[in-house]
């Protein structure tokens, strides 16, 4: 697929050599993530999932900043509910988790493109996505705790990105901390001049595309997976999972070629 799709005019997509584009694009409202930018990201993120010829994602922001989190506003408007909003507010944390667990369970990569500010559930959306860049100018944060609102949902990402003791300091800090900061946490993996982290996004992005996706699939997948599990349990899983890479075509072609001493083949996804 080629050229651009929107949806509903909040996420833009373009595609191209197999790397797919998504812009956050709502930058009147710092690209908040209210139920319809979540539902327009999802669904995209849905679409994207089954389709064959997008090897890698990026994710970036229209406007000058990432993200600001979830949409207070429209949060707020939702007191004036029977319940005080208790049940609106469930609903709505649940629906912004299954998005970020769709991020993190879509089978291709997901590289988070962050400029200006990345703040609450906007720092939960780049920790959620396999790998980030950031330009030098972006600043992060889980700042909720500022207003009396604990950042607990994004504490999960957060948590499972960069130690303990650091993560405590972002949530209990509520500080804006400078790309370079987040870096050395692990929270980003390259950090670059303002002008140049689209294309360094992308370069990232077409590095991913150009290998098997059996492959790739299958080891993010499997990433995530062994994870969670106790050392001995995760080492048994992970050699399931290189017994079946190893059943793939593509691997097969690879390891051949690699042999041989010939050029890579041209990947079939199979």
């Amino acid at each position: 697929m080629d050229g651009t799709v929107e949806n509903d005019s909040l996420i833009l997509r373009s595609d191209e050599d197999g790397v797919a584009v998504l812009t956050l694009n709502a930058p009147k409202s710092i690209n908040a993530l209210s139920e319809a930018m979540m539902a327009a990201l999802s669904d995209t993120l849905d679409a994207i999932a089954e389709d064959r010829s997008v090897k890698a994602v990026v994710l970036r922001s229209g406007g000058k900043h990432f993200c600001a989190g979830h949409n207070l506003k429209e949060m707020t408007e939702r007191r004036a509910d029977a319940d005080g909003g208790f049940q609106y507010f469930q609903d709505l944390f649940a629906k912004c988790s299954a998005m970020m667990l769709r991020v993190v369970r879509l089978p291709q990569p997901v590289i988070a493109e962050v400029k200006g500010i990345a703040t609450a559930a906007g720092c939960q959306l780049v920790a959620s996505c396999d790998l980030a860049v950031a330009s030098e100018d972006a600043t992060f944060a889980t700042s909720g705790v500022n207003i009396g609102l604990f950042c607990s949902t994004p504490m999960v990402a957060l948590s499972r990105n960069v130690p303990r003791k650091w993560a405590m300091e972002m949530l209990l800090l509520g500080e804006f901390l400078p790309a370079a900061r987040v870096a050395e946490m692990g929270l980003v993996n390259r950090v670059v001049p303002l002008d140049e982290v689209e294309d360094a996004a992308m370069e990232m992005a077409r590095s991913i595309a150009s290998k098997a996706p059996a492959a790739v699939k299958i080891g993010k997948r499997a990433f995530y997976e062994q994870a969670e599990m106790p050392l001995e349990e995760a080492y048994a899983f992970a050699g399931r999972t290189m017994a079946e890479n190893m059943m793939a075509r593509d691997t097969e072609a690879g390891i051949g070629a690699f042999i041989r001493k010939d050029p890579m083949p041209d990947w079939t996804g199979e």
